[in-house]
C-alpha cells in the first residue's frame, strides 16, 4: 500500500474538511486516513497511487492541492 500526504490549500474550518473529505471519499482507490485543515493524509493500494485523482477531486471541491514532498 502507498501511503501519501496532500497539502491543501483553502481550508479554514471543520466544514471544509467535511466537503474536502467528502470529495476524496468518491476517489475510486483511495482510503482517507486523516483529513484535517491544511492537509490530507491518503493509503491507496493502487500501484501507482491516484494521487493525480485525489488532486482533482480536491480541485473540483474549490481546493488547491499538492502532494507533500
Amino acid at each position: 500500500m502507498a501511503e501519501f500526504t496532500l497539502q491543501i490549500e483553502g481550508m479554514h474550518c471543520g466544514s471544509c474538511v467535511r466537503r474536502a473529505s467528502q470529495a476524496l471519499a468518491a476517489v475510486e482507490g483511495v482510503t482517507v486516513n486523516e483529513v484535517r485543515v491544511g492537509a490530507a493524509r491518503l493509503t491507496s493500494a493502487a500501484e501507482p497511487a491516484p494521487i493525480d485523482l485525489a488532486i482533482a477531486a480536491l480541485a473540483k471541491a474549490g481546493y488547491t492541492a499538492h502532494r507533500e514532498q
